[in-house]
């Protein structure tokens, strides 16, 4: 029996304002642009979350639970529909009372934490952790870093906190002449298994099914669900991650992907030897085929699948020393709101849009981009956090001459 592994990443940052200028600093202490991440997470879950989840949730009835899919929903993102779009968090709790889908662990703030703060990555996982089950009645076993990014320390460190599965890139400098569509374990002999992506089939429907220029196009469902039967006897899981804004917002409704992921489970479940999972249901079905050896950090983005979509150039390295160089200051104030607004500023996407790949990766780093370069997403950044600094400036000088006035006066 081969399953198929559907993995969905559901994910909106908090976008900082576009005037947010060097005359701000220490003044204007709000630095989101609420009237933008309305309107972005209106218009994505018109466009994809809703019609999305109701295909779904129609797949699932259809199939009678034999259809079973998978989602990570960043913390952030989260915040973002029980704000602007309540009826996305109700049609999610649909699916959940399905039983037929399961919710992964991540960060809450979609964050590069591990890289830099091992405390401040934990207390962002058990965070998500507390936000999945106060909405979605589960406990995540599966856990997924951001942007799949991946070592064997990752590996190591998810483990210990008790997770059964991680999922992971398919990169071919690390699985080489091994195939992704197996389970594995992670190097060094943890009790974790170690899902890692198909990123052709996974590509095939997330960025080439609309691309008439493609050989393959149109891409059927029939067609597509022959590729897979094409694997049979050489695979036991096939793993299918994506976005989720790829129904409806990377590939438009016009294109057919809808009528595409209606057709495309029933095809593939012709053949008696094929079904779906989910990640956390893997390992009762399946034992790992061999250990993969990572040590160093991969991830899902861009054609090098490793860290320079976020770091590696001096303005992404300079924005998110000074962000976690303020951790410990930030936590000691034990100011909720303000520990909060600092995370917020983790988000992965502010040093995505700082990125300046141009040449190879530009329009992918266009997308959901609100600056028109990456220098201007570096400078509002920058004085964001300066304002931050400012105002624990402020917090510490006050607290200096209330503990001198109760000097004096003793």
């Amino acid at each position: 029996m081969v399953s198929i592994i559907f993995y969905f990443q559901v994910h909106q940052p908090f976008r900082l304002k576009q005037d947010y200028s060097f005359f701000d600093i220490g003044v204007n202490h709000f630095y989101e642009d609420d009237k933008a991440n309305r309107e972005i997470c209106e218009k994505v879950s018109r466009k994809s979350y809703l019609p999305t989840n109701q295909v779904m949730l129609d797949l699932i009835e259809k199939h009678q639970g034999k259809f079973r899919i998978s989602y990570s929903i960043s913390g952030v993102c989260l915040e973002q529909f029980e704000r602007y779009m309540p009826e996305v968090i109700d049609s999610f709790k649909r699916l959940a009372a399905t039983g037929c889908v399961e919710f992964i662990d991540e960060t809450y703030y979609h964050s590069l934490s591990f890289l830099f703060s091992k405390e401040e990555f934990k207390e962002q996982v058990l965070a998500h952790r507390k936000k999945i089950k106060d909405l979605f009645n589960q406990t995540p076993v599966t856990f997924r870093n951001t942007e799949l990014i991946y070592n064997n320390d990752l590996a190591k460190f998810v483990g210990e906190m008790g997770y059964k599965v991680i999922l992971a890139e398919g990169a071919d400098q690390v699985l080489g002449w091994r195939s992704p569509n197996f389970l594995y374990k992670p190097a060094g002999g943890y009790k974790l298994n170690l899902l890692m992506k198909n990123y052709r089939l996974s590509d095939d429907i997330a960025f080439r099914f609309g691309n008439k220029g493609w050989p393959e196009y149109p891409l059927t469902a029939e067609k597509f669900a022959s590729w897979i039967h094409s694997l049979n006897g050489n695979a036991e899981v096939i793993n299918l991650f994506m976005d989720y804004e790829t129904f409806g917002e990377h590939q438009w409704e016009d294109t057919g992907i809808f009528e595409f992921m209606r057709h495309m489970p029933g095809a593939v479940m012709k053949h008696p030897d094929f079904a779906f999972c989910t990640p956390g249901e893997a390992p009762a079905r399946y034992s790992p085929m061999a250990k993969v050896d990572v040590p160093y950090f991969i991830s899902w983005a861009d054609i090098e699948r490793d860290l320079t979509a976020w770091l590696g150039n001096p303005i992404q390295d300079s924005a998110i020393r000074m962000v976690y160089d303020l951790e410990k200051r930030v936590k000691d104030s034990k100011d909720i709101d303000l520990i909060h607004t600092w995370r917020k500023l983790q988000t992965s996407d502010h040093f995505y849009y700082m990125c300046t790949k141009w040449f190879s990766d530009g329009d992918v780093h266009k997308y959901f981009n609100p600056y028109s370069s990456p220098f201007d997403a570096y400078v509002i950044y920058v004085n964001v956090l300066n304002d931050l600094v400012e105002t624990l400036n402020q917090r510490t000088a006050k607290a200096v001459k209330k503990t001198r006035r109760r000097a004096h006066a003793g």
